[in-house]
């Protein structure tokens, strides 16, 4: 447990580091719209999805009606169902765990599980790994949203654009699982073309589910040309 949580620890500063500004951010926006620290940790813990919690703070103030917020909230997360196919069978032994495996499952809770590197094949710190992975991250999101809404109204400068962090974190999570792949960039060209497509052609606000659509149908049928030693040790 100590070895894993070293790992995750070092392993998620990165997010850490970039959940900063973002968190301090939707903390100072929720204290601007009336809603106290409490509310910000309670949005945080049972949300737990940075772009729909943004959304919803417009939701709060607006007095959207649940079916609507519903609807906006499967829309913009649906992406999400996704995010647990490659960990079916690696978290189907972990008993109740998993269940807040499934729950703990962010965009950057993914890209940290998608990237660890586990070297002494040990499933018990591969486990733990998973579980403090997930736990940093909520942790870290829950405490930087709950001190922006403390400090809001003593920041003295205009916070607009400071969201932006969360997309730089992206693309230097991007850069490392390039690295870490020895270069392979193929599935991320993949990934980049079929979101500019799917941009074109369905807008900015609805193109995210179906470029998934098309990046996961891609990948999968060209699976073995990416990695032809693997597929042929799986056949």
């Amino acid at each position: 447990m100590k070895n894993a949580f070293r790992y995750s620890f070092k392993h998620s500063i990165p997010i850490l580091i970039g959940f900063i500004p973002v968190g301090l951010a939707y903390g100072v926006l929720m204290q601007a719209n009336g809603l106290n620290w409490l509310w910000t940790g309670a949005s945080s813990i049972l949300i737990f999805a940075g772009s729909l919690q943004f959304l919803a703070v417009s939701f709060f103030a607006g007095g959207v009606s649940l079916v609507t917020v519903a609807v906006m909230a499967m829309l913009l997360n649906s992406r999400h169902i996704f995010y647990g196919i490659p960990f079916i069978e690696k978290w189907k032994d972990y008993g109740p765990w998993k269940l807040f495996l499934i729950y703990a499952l962010p965009d950057e809770a993914f890209s940290l599980h998608c990237s660890n590197d586990f070297d002494d094949g040990d499933p018990a710190h591969k486990k733990w790994t998973y579980l403090f992975d997930a736990l940093l991250v909520l942790i870290y999101w829950v405490t930087l949203s709950v001190l922006g809404a403390l400090i809001g109204s003593l920041i003295p400068f205009r916070t607009d654009g400071i969201d932006f962090a969360l997309t730089a974190l992206f693309i230097v999570i991007l850069l490392e699982q390039l690295k870490s792949a020895g270069g392979k960039a193929e599935p991320a060209v993949i990934a980049a073309i079929s979101s500019l497509i799917c941009l074109l052609v369905f807008g900015p606000s609805n193109f995210i589910l179906p470029s998934l659509l098309n990046t996961v149908f891609l990948l999968t049928l060209l699976r073995h040309s990416f990695s032809p030693r693997e597929a042929a040790q799986d056949e």
